[in-house]
């Protein structure tokens, strides 16, 4: 059996964290009321967010490794490309308004940056600052918070300082959590469906150097829900361990234009090499990401999902500036 398998949608696998999908009676939690669910249960299926941090670590401290296969298919050659997770943006929205907590912010001016050194097109290149949601500037208790939300937004962050100088995603969450212990605490069942995470990758090195590859310098934004609502890739697996897959739904690519048939064109390949094995979890999952008709689905999604949580998120507005007319 042979798979058609395209280098983003190799990527976007790599990229989806897999997490323990546990349960608990609903007595564990702190009342119904705090719990988000379709439909009442005694029970409650969660992941944690100290399980979604964790996942990161390792590819915060060495990279996610990617398998790209060269467009030149007579000879078959492929390379390994690693990517580091930087912390893009995360919105946390609860049932109720949790502890007042310190709030970490940056400076409120614009910065400016440029991946190429230059000094032109300052413009496209801003950094609009952001901080870290500050619970006096909003009245938590006020009901049009949470209906306009669909909860009360507890926390935010949206990174804003050049990718040359920002810390990976384990590290950026564990310096945050100092301020924001429930970024460790809370799990997917308490958070509201507008809860959401963004991750940029960005590319540090590939294996075999092939020099400059067009389009291998592609760096991306995966946009994961958080919340037990949208949650429905799960695993069952031998024992009866599950497992829950946050495929993203949404997508922003920079730099992968002048690469496009790289990243975008099927590949043949045997089924047992678009994942970890034939009928495996990660080719279902494969064949779930490549529903979409193109990339530019899901960079639509994101846009959309942007928009109506109301977030402003600088990652995204940069990678639009530079990102080619969508076709």
């Amino acid at each position: 059996m042979v798979s058609r398998s395209s280098n983003l949608e190799v990527f976007l696998e790599a990229a989806t964290p897999r997490l323990p999908w546990r349960s608990a009676p609903m007595d564990c939690f702190r009342g119904p009321d705090t719990v988000w669910q379709l439909e009442k249960k005694h029970s409650v299926d969660y992941f944690t967010l100290e399980d979604l941090w964790e996942h990161y670590s390792e590819s915060s401290a060495y990279g996610l490794a990617v398998p790209v296969r060269l467009h030149h298919q007579t000879t078959g050659k492929s390379i390994t490309q690693h990517f580091v997770p930087y912390l893009s943006a995360i919105q946390i929205y609860t049932a109720k308004a949790l502890a007042a907590v310190p709030s970490r912010s940056t400076e409120s001016e614009t910065d400016s940056w440029s991946d190429d050194n230059s000094v032109g097109d300052k413009d496209s290149r801003s950094w609009d600052a952001a901080s870290s949601y500050d619970s006096s500037h909003e009245d938590l208790d006020d009901p049009t918070v949470r209906s306009k939300q669909g909860g009360y937004l507890n926390f935010q962050y949206s990174e804003c300082d050049p990718p040359y100088e920002r810390i990976p995603l384990a590290d950026k969450v564990a310096e945050l959590a100092q301020d924001y212990p429930c970024l460790t605490s809370l799990n997917s069942a308490e958070l509201s469906p507008s809860s959401w995470l963004s991750v940029a990758w960005y590319p540090i090195y590939h294996i075999p150097y092939h020099g400059n590859l067009k389009g291998i310098s592609a760096c991306f934004l995966t946009y994961h829900s958080i919340s037990t609502v949208f949650q429905d890739e799960i695993i069952v697996r031998c024992g009866g361990d599950r497992t829950v897959a946050l495929s993203p739904f949404g997508l922003a690519t920079y730099r992968m234009e002048a690469g496009k048939r790289l990243w975008t064109e099927p590949h043949h390949m045997p089924a047992a090499a678009a994942g970890s094995g034939g009928g495996s979890p990660n080719a279902a999952a494969a064949s779930r990401l490549s529903v979409p008709s193109s990339h530019s689905d899901l960079y639509w999604a994101a846009s959309s999902w942007l928009k109506q949580v109301g977030a402003h998120h600088p990652d995204f507005n940069f990678f639009t500036a530079h990102r080619s007319a969508i076709r």
